[in-house]
């Protein structure tokens, strides 16, 4: 069987404080819980002024304060709009944190497809290893 499917869910942005009911707030967070796995998709564009160790930081943080089950989901850093050459010195500057936060981070651009295959494949593996477990724990 070389093709399965999986349902993957654009989750827009935590803000900060979303655990207290802030923005979309335990609403969102209760959507989330229901996934088997986070990706974090790191905005490195050139168009981008925030520090995406920063929003990420934000996001474990309120994943944490919710729900611990909820933050020790598998999770797959990805580094993301990196297709311009200055998003590519962006990524330098942060690339330690990166690779601190996850030595397997990944990196993507949509524009030049760069990787996405790789992702999906990582995505695929991840869910498939739990779903293994869970028939052992059967």
């Amino acid at each position: 069987d070389d093709y399965q499917s999986f349902v993957a869910a654009d989750i827009p942005g935590l803000i900060e404080g979303a655990h207290e009911g802030k923005g979309l707030g335990i609403r969102f967070l209760k959507h989330t819980e229901r996934t088997h796995l986070l990706v974090h998709l790191l905005d490195f564009s050139v168009d981008s002024d925030r520090d995406p160790i920063a929003d990420y930081q934000i996001i474990q943080n309120e994943l944490k304060h919710f729900s611990e089950d909820l933050f020790n989901k598998p999770q797959i850093l990805v580094a993301a709009k990196i297709d311009h050459p200055e998003a590519e010195v962006k990524l330098a500057k942060y690339q330690a944190q990166m690779k601190q936060i996850d030595p397997d981070f990944m990196v993507i651009s949509s524009v030049t497809r760069q990787n996405l295959a790789e992702l999906v494949y990582r995505i695929y593996e991840n869910l498939n290893k739990e779903k293994e477990e869970k028939q052992k724990e059967e």
